[in-house]
């Protein structure tokens, strides 16, 4: 189940312009504001004394992808609604929120590039996915053809149910790999190993 950020309102009037407002709990909202010592507002502004609905958002997708929150809260995850801690004090919520805030746009794919040396794709062939082996830090598409510099967390990890450098190729299996796709399983390495990356510090900042 999916919340929206924002609701939306619309008077119904022809020069009026639609509205949006924060579809959050303005209690828990208060509860943040009071234990990060900031002022809230609806909308995300250039100040480093306020914080908006989407830092809150930032702030909990930090905190879900904590290794420490994640090994704790493991089982009750699996049956329940993730509870998330309140921030301990201005300084840690920043710091989460700016970490969540590259996750995102990692995940979302957003101005992603593929880094060097990773995931290299340079022997000549058909291209085509036959079969999906990963040996020493190379991914076989066929018995001649591999992406190079894959490492082994980035090859092993899950994101639900699933391990995104094995599953993509092999909902591809029989296809010929263009240009595009080689660029795009390129980004989705570089993705994994930054996430990889970034979650070493999301544990040094959630203590659970």
């Amino acid at each position: 189940m999916v919340f929206p950020l924002y609701l939306y309102t619309d008077s119904g009037e022809l020069d009026s312009a639609v509205q949006r407002q924060p579809n959050l709990n303005i209690t828990i909202v208060e509860k943040i504001a009071k234990s990060i010592g900031l002022w809230f507002t609806a909308e995300k502004q250039d100040n480093e004394n306020t914080f908006a609905p989407i830092d809150i958002l930032d702030y909990i997708y930090a905190v879900l992808y904590s290794n420490n929150y994640r090994t704790k809260y493991k089982e009750f995850l699996k049956i329940d609604f993730p509870r998330v801690p309140y921030p301990e004090n201005t300084e840690q919520f920043q710091k989460l929120v700016s970490i969540g805030s590259i996750l995102r746009s990692l995940h979302l794919m957003e101005n992603v590039s593929p880094a060097m040396d990773t995931a290299d794709f340079l022997v000549l062939g058909t291209n085509e996915i036959e079969t999906v082996n990963y040996k020493g830090e190379k991914v076989y598409v066929n018995k001649h053809q591999y992406f190079d510099h894959v490492p082994k967390d980035a090859w092993e990890y899950y994101i639900g149910g699933y391990q995104p450098a094995k599953k993509w190729l092999k909902d591809r299996k029989v296809r010929v790999l263009s240009f595009n796709d080689i660029e795009l399983y390129q980004k989705i390495i570089s993705v994994l190993k930054l996430t990889i990356a970034l979650q070493v510090q999301l544990d040094e900042l959630v203590s659970i």
